[in-house]
């Protein structure tokens, strides 16, 4: 069994790996985002969201369904460390 599950886990990486191949590299001015994205929130976010903070703008704005379900996960994952390591004061709880 355990080679049995050594060999999904080196398909399943060898496969997220291959799937990294297209990406462009790091900081590459030539991206989709670099070239689509990113100039229609520089030269856009004051007029359509009225926020003169870029930052504040993409966050609150433009990706606020995204920021919402980030803080529910980190919200979520506290919680669950909290509920497990807590301290328990007697047997029964």
């Amino acid at each position: 069994m355990r080679i049995l599950n050594l060999i999904v886990v080196v398909i399943t990486g060898a496969i997220l790996i291959y799937g990294t191949m297209d990406m462009p590299g790091w900081g590459n001015p030539g991206s989709p985002a670099s070239l689509h994205v990113s100039p229609r929130y520089i030269t856009k976010t004051l007029e359509e969201t009225a926020t003169p903070n870029m930052v504040t703008s993409v966050l609150a704005d433009y990706r606020a369904y995204d920021t919402l379900g980030e803080t529910v996960v980190i919200f979520t994952a506290g919680m669950a460390c909290i509920l497990l390591l807590r301290k328990r004061r007697n047997g029964h709880d």
